[in-house]
């Protein structure tokens, strides 16, 4: 095996790694051969110098090969979606149920919040009982009866991955287009899918604030995917905005399941869950064209049967089996909620604000060991070109965060003229 501290030199002198050398690199990391100093090393290189796509897909599968790698034997293809985060982004939760109810099976590994994001992983637990973190067995059975589970990472899917990660955070490397590449995918190809839409946000409220960026990493992930053997399409979203109406954990759940059973259904938020959910059907095989995918993903919902999946999927890993009839009684609720009103037209969001204002309410991390209040956030937030008095609700533990928290959201909205309007899904990269 090379020594670990010439395949660093190599990268830093801008040469081009072969698939063994990046292979054995990893494998050093996984067992310990490899020192936090050395992974930080190539971690600056590469974030400097960059990878060829042949070595991004390298990296990638050789991440993905240092930890478990699932295997499916089921009826129907399995498929997954993953987004690069933002606020009011709870599609997740209604998505992973509306495609298994149209044939496909759904093994969605999930995260918990990052920066001024909000983490599925942290919405879900929000659900009394329910088991983010389930034996493999079980993870395995319900994806199988059900048709979908969403969960998150195993210790041993992917740990190379997870190491690095904990390296790039403290070392300034996290913003690294090939690293965040190839940490995103090694979990994918981890899950063993047979297909991937990827969401990339694009926005104020998103990590990636501008086209190109979004553009350039969109491109990045489907090409690496594609090269390690998974079909995969990207959509680059609006997050110009909140995508949902609320903001927080439990509040993002009680809007899904508002979402599923039709009580509710935003304009925006509607169309990038269609999309992304047309995206997953026709790379799996079960829809001829977008539109026809679209169709069957309406027909779930309306006839009651996506609902029914998520409400089993909930029983199944642990949650309230009458969650749906009942959520009022099983959510937590924050004990006191105020209203924030401006005179005049929304001009703008400063979304990732409101993101740092869940945060700043208790419903987010500052430190990875910190816990959370399931119960805050915000619900109501108006979108850019409304005029209804209302911007949003806070939720709150106290009176003295809710006021810091209605100084927070005032903050956030620009009043002012209607702006153009933005489309829900901004670009599409892949095969046509």
């Amino acid at each position: 095996m090379r020594l670990p501290q010439e395949t660093i030199r190599t990268k830093r002198d801008g040469g081009l790694l072969s698939d063994g050398e990046i292979a054995g690199f990893i494998a050093g990391l996984t067992e310990g051969s490899v020192t936090e100093g050395q992974a930080a090393a190539f971690a600056m290189a590469v974030f400097f110098r960059g990878l060829a796509v042949s070595e991004r897909v390298a990296l990638t599968q050789a991440m993905m090969r240092s930890g478990d790698v699932l295997t499916w034997d089921l009826p129907g293809p399995v498929l997954d979606k993953h987004s690069t985060g933002g606020v009011g982004d709870t599609v997740s939760l209604p998505l992973a149920p509306m495609v298994a109810a149209c044939g496909g099976y759904v093994p969605m590994i999930s995260g918990r919040g990052l920066g001024h994001t909000g983490g599925t992983l942290d919405k879900l637990a929000s659900i009394p009982g329910y088991d983010v973190a389930p034996e493999p067995a079980l993870f395995r059975r319900v994806v199988g009866q059900v048709g979908c589970a969403i969960i998150g990472q195993t210790e041993r899917m992917a740990p190379a991955d997870k190491r690095l990660y904990a390296i790039r955070d403290v070392t300034g490397t996290v913003e690294s287009l090939d690293l965040i590449t190839s940490s995103i995918l090694s979990k994918k190809l981890a899950a063993g899918l047979g297909g991937l839409v990827m969401d990339v946000k694009q926005g104020s409220g998103a990590f990636m604030k501008g086209l190109p960026e979004a553009r350039a990493l969109g491109e990045s992930i489907v090409s690496v995917a594609v090269g390690a053997g998974l079909p995969t399409t990207a959509l680059i979203t609006d997050m110009d905005a909140p995508l949902a109406s609320a903001a927080g954990n439990a509040v993002e759940v009680a809007y899904a399941l508002d979402y599923l059973t039709g009580a509710r259904r935003e304009p925006h938020f509607h169309a990038v869950t269609l999309a992304l959910g047309a995206e997953m059907l026709v790379l799996g095989g079960l829809s001829a064209s977008r539109e026809d995918a679209s169709a069957k993903l309406e027909d779930a919902l309306a006839s009651g049967r996506a609902v029914e999946l998520f409400a089993r999927m909930v029983a199944a890993l642990g949650g309230p089996p009458d969650l749906i009839e009942r959520h009022e009684t099983h959510l937590p609720a924050a004990p006191v909620r105020r209203e924030v009103r401006a005179e005049g037209t929304v001009a703008s969001v400063a979304t990732r604000e409101i993101g740092l204002a869940v945060i700043g309410l208790g419903g987010g991390r500052t430190r990875p060991q910190d816990g959370i209040d399931p119960a805050v956030g915000f619900t109501d937030l108006a979108r850019p070109g409304e005029a209804s008095g209302l911007i949003g609700i806070v939720h709150a533990a106290d009176a003295a965060s809710a006021e810091r928290a209605e100084a927070a959201l005032r903050a956030a909205y620009r009043m002012g003229e209607e702006p153009p309007r933005r489309p829900a899904v901004i670009e599409r990269i892949g095969k046509a």
